[in-house]
């Protein structure tokens, strides 16, 4: 049977993870610093527990105001040290419930930058592995945070996105233009049957893109979360696609 991951951006403060985590299979948790607390780090991890679904870091930016996702230039030992500080925190959370942490996954802005930029991609992936060399690097499919945690020998996941719109280069929409979501549910399950089943995805220009689609994220964030996951979560079973962490 064909299987495939579903991630969601959770404990960033918007009260629908616990409606998510049962059409789940990972959970990218906000570390405290683009959003959450210690407490949101503890609930959030509880929830995932409760659902069996796995536990994720999710490092952002420390930028509450534009929530991780305006661009930083940092040097790269003070992004080393930003990641690697965000990681341990949810690690030590994951230790004290007795379950192992899974995976990360940069949030925002930090995702972006490392998806285009070797030397970023390579900086997170070397704070991961320093952490633990059997953490899972979640980055965006064929871009520089596959590459360069291959580079490390870091296990990694390629994602795809539900409600997110591509460029020609297999690259997102930046949700700084008008067609960045993808707002119709219809029209985000079909995405993700494509990208499951066929690995393209169609750019906004009508051009099919290869791309390798190991997870799908859903963001928690987004205005029909719950919806879209739910409705995700029923087709792909339907499809007889499995649904767990990779």
């Amino acid at each position: 049977m064909r299987s495939i991951d579903l991630n969601c951006d959770m404990g960033e403060g918007l009260y629908t993870d616990a409606a998510l985590m049962p059409f789940i299979s990972s959970a990218n948790i906000a570390c405290g610093y683009h959003a959450g607390t210690l407490e949101t780090m503890k609930h959030t991890v509880e929830l995932a527990i409760l659902h069996h679904v796995a536990v994720g870091a999710h490092p952002g930016f420390d930028d509450r105001e534009n929530f991780g996702r305006t661009e930083m230039i940092l040097p790269q030992k003070a992004l080393y040290s930003l990641v690697s500080a965000q990681i341990i925190a949810l690690y030590k959370i994951c230790v004290q419930h007795e379950i192992s942490l899974h995976h990360v996954k940069p949030h925002g802005a930090l995702y972006n930058m490392a998806a285009r930029d070797a030397e970023t991609a390579n900086t997170i992936a070397q704070a991961i592995k320093d952490v633990d060399e059997n953490l899972i690097l979640y980055g965006l499919s064929g871009s520089h945070l596959i590459s360069e945690a291959n580079k490390l020998n870091l296990k990694t996941v390629s994602e795809v996105f539900a409600d997110r719109t591509y460029q020609n280069d297999g690259s997102l929409i930046s949700r700084n233009q008008s067609n960045a979501l993808i707002e119709d549910e219809d029209a985000s399950v079909q995405q993700v049957l494509q990208m499951i089943q066929q690995q393209t995805v169609t750019s906004v220009s009508g051009k099919p893109v290869n791309i390798v689609a190991q997870t799908v994220c859903i963001h928690g964030d987004g205005k029909h979360a719950v919806a879209f996951a739910k409705k995700i979560h029923q087709t792909l079973k339907q499809h007889h696609i499995e649904i767990k962490a990779f």
